[in-house]
């Protein structure tokens, strides 16, 4: 699977490029629970449609595989805010299927801020948009 989006022609950090490929593929590990908090500046702010979490990462992690067996993201196109920026708008769609069988596949959009830690390029934001109705029964 290719994490590989497309991105204008402005200048962005090669380091935040590898970081977004690595992050959706980490994403779509089911039991990658650590490694995903890991991703994320320890005072990060997490949305994730309808859920939130600032600085607690791990639990909305766990919850958001409690009724998917799988996940497949194909982050589309990356939209750096500008030449070098370090804020970026995500367009892609996601691929589920969900513990009860159904499958389902979901166009997002993303709104982060990437800050690097301890010598490390994480999240200090990040906002998911899409339809949670996807995962919910009887859709």
């Amino acid at each position: 699977m290719s994490y590989t989006s497309i991105y204008p022609s402005v200048g962005f950090n090669p380091t935040f490029k590898r970081f977004i490929e690595d992050f959706y593929r980490i994403s779509d590990t089911p039991d990658a629970h650590d490694e995903y908090a890991d991703q994320y500046a320890s005072d990060a702010t997490l949305i994730m449609a309808s859920k939130s979490a600032k600085g607690e990462i791990l639990a909305l992690r766990k919850s958001l595989w409690e009724k998917v067996a799988s996940r497949s993201h194909k982050p589309l196109k990356v939209f750096p805010s500008g030449p070098n920026s370090n804020e970026v708008m995500i367009y892609g769609t996601v691929d589920y299927k969900l513990k009860d069988g159904r499958e389902s596949s979901v166009d997002w959009a993303a709104r982060g801020v990437l800050v690097e830690e301890d010598g490390k390029t994480r999240w200090a934001d990040y906002q998911v948009y899409l339809d949670s109705a996807a995962q919910s029964p009887g859709k």
